[in-house]
């Protein structure tokens, strides 16, 4: 059991207010979060909060204790930023990632890491599988927020666009759709997320409100490279991650949709790829680890 984590889930709950502020300040579900504190109060045998519908207050026992334990993650931070002042970057480091993002981004970025910090040395495991930090010797692992779980500690290093497009043959056959109502009557691309089989959804921002479109499946695939090819070669519309769509819109085999000059209130993508790294607890965060986040996320946004 990490109890550490447990015991940060636990105060961010009590620092944002309620569940839902503490999840996304972690990043991780409401229900994770739920779940590390029933987990917690199990361990300690004692109710640290009163939940109802409406609020959330510290119980008596939940005062006593957030005040014994409030200072522990910044003493954690302290002492691991000390001991990473002491050690170069080096040795062995294994990055788990989802497969289009080591395949697009990190693969070519790796010859530049390497060349900097030349005395680690890099295993990247690229896979959609669910990887087990502990048993497969994972250092840091980059993932999507539908992966994330209670069991890693999570920070979001990324945000970036998703981008709905369409060869030009398949347009000029079907049609330009100038809203996501229009999606029902074309072939979607649709990813099956391939850990538990869920259909990834297709949101929009119209007058501010969210829209999920309702889908008419012309595909479906749990390989985003096979879904992109189809959309290549006329098989319907894909929703694919700006660093796999960008390229393919620049030489002219994909057209982006929903360009606001296209909807009377410019409908756009609302739930854009949130990248996170994680690790399995704080300990993990060591000068190889933190050096290696740190390039990743300055590579990102230079982009």
């Amino acid at each position: 059991m990490d109890l550490l984590g447990l015991i940060t889930t636990f105060i961010r709950v009590v620092e944002n207010g309620s569940i839902a502020a503490a999840a996304r300040a972690k990043g991780m579900s409401p229900a994770a979060v739920s779940q590390s504190l029933a987990r917690l109060e199990s361990h300690l045998g004692v109710r640290l909060l009163s939940r109802t519908t409406r609020s959330m207050t510290l119980t008596e026992s939940g005062k006593r204790y957030f005040e014994k334990v409030r200072h522990i993650p910044h003493d954690v931070d302290d002492a691991s930023q000390a001991a990473a002042l002491e050690t170069k970057p080096q040795g062995s480091l294994c990055i788990a990632t989802t497969a289009a993002f080591g395949r697009y981004v990190l693969a070519p970025l790796m010859p530049d890491f390497k060349e900097n910090y030349p005395d680690i040395d890099i295993e990247l495991i690229s896979t959609d599988r669910n990887v087990d930090h502990r048993r497969e010797g994972v250092d840091v692992s980059i993932r999507i927020e539908a992966q994330l779980n209670d069991q890693l500690i999570a920070r979001k290093i990324a945000s970036l666009p998703f981008i709905f497009c369409a060869s030009p043959a398949y347009l000029e056959r079907a049609g330009i759709p100038e809203s996501p109502e229009e999606l029902s009557q074309h072939a979607c691309l649709v990813f099956r997320y391939p850990t538990d089989g869920r259909f990834l959804p297709w949101t929009f921002k119209v007058d501010g409100q969210l829209v999920t479109a309702k889908l008419n499946p012309g595909f479906i695939s749990d390989d985003i490279d096979i879904i992109a090819n189809i959309a290549i070669n006329g098989g319907g519309i894909a929703r694919l991650a700006s660093f796999i769509a960008q390229p393919l819109i620049d030489n002219g085999q994909l057209i982006a949709l929903f360009h606001s000059s296209q909807c009377n209130e410019g409908c756009i993508a609302s739930s854009p790829m949130n990248i996170y790294a994680c690790v399995s607890e704080r300990s993990a965060l060591n000068t190889k680890v933190r050096t290696f986040i740190s390039y990743l996320e300055q590579a990102i946004q230079s982009e």
